[in-house]
């Protein structure tokens, strides 16, 4: 994700899923393009460009926008990545 975005709120893995009705999220990769998305129920999100180099040892779902597309989405990343939240504490 080259592009600007904005963290609208975060979820916890175990909120998102709740949220959802789900009980579980693949990390699915296009084959075609080598990029990695989550994949929940029948739908699926972004994965952070850092992984898998950066594991997710501390994953969370956010809602983001992107500034310069206007698109929104979910995205599957760290606690912490985004200078616009400090992470308080880790469960």
């Amino acid at each position: 994700m080259s592009n600007s975005l904005k963290f609208l709120r975060s979820f916890s893995l175990e909120e998102f899923k709740e949220w959802k009705g789900i009980s579980f999220i693949r990390i699915i990769r296009n084959e075609q393009t080598g990029r990695y998305f989550f994949g929940y129920g029948d739908k699926a999100g972004a994965v952070t460009s850092k992984y898998p180099v950066e594991k997710l040892e501390h994953p969370v779902i956010s809602e983001v926008i992107s500034e310069e597309s206007g698109e929104q989405f979910f995205l599957l990343h760290n606690a912490g990545d985004n200078p616009q939240f400090t992470t308080v504490e880790v469960l």
